[in-house]
């Protein structure tokens, strides 16, 4: 089964070789005997139990002749703050929200059923989707425990989207769904040698997924290979009435993204080296170097140093808009769950934590929480003038200054250094070389990994 794409097992289960229900089989095992067992990755939270029979349905479906498209019966799991209106619970890894069932499918999910999809369980993530506390550990979650790197235990997963990444790097699905506001796609993505796509703001919805910041927040594809990433892309784009964001995404959205698969497609493109977000590590600058002239030889144009301009002088002003988005989005997401779910604000969840200490908040506290739920409206002059100066140094004064200045076509920077050693004491409290999420996580720019 490893390394199975998307093509080569629509190809399979064409043929006859396989059925979506033998499929599923085959990864349930290898979930038991690498996830749950053997090195215990623990990037699995939860298991869809529904997966066998939805597989039949699709399994006779594809007997009768009826093909939904090329995720038509492919396992995907996908990330614990997705809503999906089934027997599998909705958390964000928390103990707040053991046994919430969400009372309806998010925007993407129905998207992914009805592109035949099959949802095979929810990926474990950094609690919170890594904004809790400030020395919060990525992967880690007072629900699901630690999420370990696959290709080496005693290092980070990172995060948010540690399961997503663990789970796709160690072949326990086809592909998986991460969520990102600054980086939760691209640095687990990276730091698990796969394939991240963090889209424009508002080419997938977010409606029904649990929130940080509605400025910021976008699900995306996480894959082994680009093709498919792209597979996954353009199925679950649409627009959204309970996401108003995605309006902007009606001219320029696309249903099927692998066209674009072009092997001549760099060919004149002219790419910009930002060498002032590059870092210092040695090891990353060869493999970076290699990568340029892999590039040149595909036939790309590289102007360099193409200097990103800002990109580190609003990360202040990020952080305060978190913590006024924070208040309002999860406080209107918890509003709209069952009543009789136990906590229904961050007021709400502040208290079960305190109260719950011991087995929530051993390693680290929730501070960004308490800030959170201090601050004011979202009409507040501090919210209005901290969101404007984000945008104006990320995309006049940053991004769209560089891609205007050089004629760019893309931007090109090593996405982050080395995984790093787990540290339940200090947390992820290391030591940055670089920083490549926040310039477009910031703008709500696309960011490819």
């Amino acid at each position: 089964m490893e390394e199975w794409t998307i093509s080569e097992l629509q190809a399979k289960m064409g043929s006859g070789e396989l059925t979506a229900h033998r499929l599923v089989e085959l990864y349930l095992e290898r979930i038991e005997s690498v996830d749950k067992s053997g090195p215990c990755l623990n990037s699995v939270l939860e298991l869809n139990p529904d997966a066998l029979s939805i597989a039949d349905t699709l399994d006779a479906e594809r007997k009768s002749g009826k093909l939904r498209g090329p995720l038509h019966g492919i396992p995907v799991l996908i990330k614990d703050n997705i809503d999906t209106h089934d027997h599998m619970q909705t958390t964000s890894g928390s103990l707040a929200l053991e046994g919430s069932l969400a009372p309806r499918d998010a925007f993407i999910v129905k998207r992914l059923r009805a592109a035949g999809a099959l949802i095979l369980g929810k990926t474990n993530l950094s609690e919170w989707a890594n904004f809790r506390g400030k020395h919060s550990i990525s992967g880690w979650s007072s629900r699901g425990g630690l999420t370990h790197n696959p290709y080496a235990l005693d290092r980070s997963a990172c995060g948010s989207s540690s399961g997503s990444a663990a789970a796709t790097a160690a072949n326990l699905c086809a592909a998986a769904i991460g969520t990102e506001t600054d980086g939760s796609i691209i640095c687990p993505s990276q730091t698990n040698g796969i394939v991240g796509i963090k889209p424009t703001l508002g080419l997938w919805s977010r409606s029904g997924i649990i929130p940080i910041s509605h400025n910021q927040d976008t699900p995306g594809p996480m894959a082994r290979t680009v093709s498919d990433a792209a597979i996954l892309l353009g199925a679950l784009t649409g627009i959204d009435q309970h996401d108003p964001a995605t309006k902007s995404s009606r001219k320029w959205a696309f249903r099927d993204y692998t066209p674009f698969l072009d092997a001549h497609g760099l060919k004149g493109a002219r790419i910009g080296v930002a060498r002032n977000m590059a870092g210092s590590d040695p090891r990353i600058i060869k493999i970076f170097e290699s990568a340029i002239e892999l590039m040149k030889q595909a036939g790309a144009v590289i102007i360099e140093p193409a200097k990103v301009p800002n990109f580190e002088k609003f990360a202040k002003t990020e952080v305060e808009v978190f913590h006024f988005d924070f208040k309002a989005d999860l406080n209107k997401y918890l509003a709209s769950l069952s009543k009789r779910t136990r906590v229904r604000t961050m007021q709400d969840v502040i208290k079960f934590n305190e109260e719950n200490k011991a087995r929530v908040m051993p390693y680290f506290g929730q501070e960004h929480m308490l800030t959170a739920q201090e601050k004011g409206t979202l009409s507040s002059k501090a919210y209005r003038q901290a969101l404007a100066k984000n945008h104006r140094l990320t995309r006049k004064e940053g991004i769209d200054a560089a891609m205007k200045k050089y004629r760019l076509d893309a931007i090109i920077v090593p996405s982050g250094g080395p995984a790093w050693m787990i540290d339940l004491v200090n947390g992820d409290a290391i030591n940055w070389d670089m920083e490549s999420t926040s310039p477009a996580a910031v703008a709500g720019y696309p960011h490819v990994t």
